[in-house]
């Protein structure tokens, strides 16, 4: 790290670089640059891309429109990393050429859990203990 570098600065840069990733990333998925047949046949959107330090590792979080046929997704994802990397590292410009990672995202699933939670009538009444108490 260079020594005018602050760690605001390097998390941008990181921030930035995982923000490239991702939409050269999305937009191969989109063009169907891949000849797999289950990435053919599903949309797939790349929800984020998490940078390391380095820069030499990239883990992109993934989902299946609708969250369909998830791990074959997933699979076909892996199958197909060495292509994804080398086109991803054509199109972004960094030293190295990051090493990719698919992990679903599970980010939505956790949302609507969340929610079904808080409507669910035991938290609906306990909120409702809160208000009365409040006025």
């Amino acid at each position: 790290m260079r020594q005018t570098e602050t760690p605001e600065g390097r998390s941008v840069r990181l921030l930035r670089v995982g923000e490239q990733v991702r939409h050269a990333l999305s937009e191969i998925l989109m063009r169907g640059d891949v000849h797999d047949d289950t990435l053919a046949s599903h949309m797939v959107s790349v929800t984020e891309v998490r940078m390391s330090p380095d820069l030499r590792h990239a883990t992109a979080f993934v989902k299946p429109l609708l969250g369909a046929n998830e791990e074959a997704v997933i699979k076909a994802l892996r199958t197909n990393t060495a292509y994804l990397q080398s086109e991803v590292a054509r199109r972004v410009n960094t030293k190295y050429a990051a090493k990719l990672k698919f992990l679903p995202d599970e980010s939505f699933d956790e949302g609507t859990h969340i929610d079904k939670l808080l409507r669910s009538p035991v938290v609906a009444r306990d909120l409702g203990k809160d208000e009365d108490e409040a006025s």
